[in-house]
C-alpha cells in the first residue's frame, strides 16, 4: 500500500519535460518541510499498485511522474515495474536525500538547502532559486540538465538574472501556475 495525495493528469509545467502530457502521481509524506511546498502532506489514501494503475490507466499518456511530498518514501522497484508493463515511461521528481530503484527512466533531483543528496545518477538538476550559491550544486551534482527556477514565481527577474550570469543553467518557469493549469 502506498499513501497518495492526488493522481491527475495534466502537462508537465517544470523542467526539460515542460508541456509534456503526463499523468501525475503525488504521494503524501516528505523527509523535509521546504516553506515554499505546495503539498498537504499529511492527506492522503492508502491505494494498492493495483489500484494506483487503474487510476493511471484512465489517461491517455505514456509519460508517469512521480512527485509529493517525496516519492522516494514510497515507492521501490515493483512499483517502476509494473508500471514499465502498462507501457508507462517513469519520471521521478525527488530531493535526491533517498536512494532510488534503478529502473526509473528520467530523474529530475531538486536538491533542498541543508539537505544532503545521496542520489548519484540523475538527468536533470532542478534547483527553487533563493539567492542562494550554485557552485554547490554544480560540484556535487552531476547532470545532462541544470534548470533554475524561480520560487513560487516570485522571483523571476532575480532568476533570469542569475541563469544570465551562469549559462550552464537554464531558466524553468513553473509554466503551470503561470497559465492556471493543475
Amino acid at each position: 500500500m502506498r499513501k497518495i495525495n492526488e493522481i491527475f493528469y495534466s502537462l508537465q509545467g517544470e523542467g526539460f519535460h515542460t508541456g509534456t502530457p503526463a499523468v501525475f502521481i503525488r504521494f503524501s509524506g516528505c523527509n523535509l518541510k521546504c516553506s515554499f511546498c505546495d503539498t498537504q502532506h499529511e492527506e492522503g489514501t492508502w491505494m494498492s499498485d493495483e489500484e494506483i494503475l487503474a487510476e493511471v490507466d484512465k489517461y491517455p499518456a505514456s509519460t508517469v511522474i512521480l512527485t509529493g511530498g517525496e516519492p522516494s518514501l514510497w515507492i521501490d522497484t515493483h512499483f517502476v515495474d509494473t508500471l514499465h508493463q502498462a507501457g508507462k515511461y517513469i519520471c521521478i521528481e525527488t530531493n535526491g536525500t533517498r536512494l532510488l530503484p534503478e529502473n526509473i527512466d528520467w530523474v529530475t533531483c531538486s536538491p533542498k538547502q541543508g539537505a544532503k543528496v545521496e542520489i548519484t545518477c540523475m538527468d536533470e538538476v532542478k534547483v527553487v532559486y533563493e539567492g542562494q550559491d550554485l557552485a554547490v550544486y554544480e560540484e556535487q551534482l552531476t547532470a545532462e540538465h541544470y534548470f533554475l527556477q524561480p520560487c513560487s514565481c516570485s522571483n523571476i527577474s532575480e532568476t533570469v538574472a542569475c541563469v544570465m550570469q551562469h549559462p550552464r543553467w537554464r531558466l524553468s518557469l513553473q509554466t503551470h501556475k503561470l497559465i492556471d493549469i493543475r
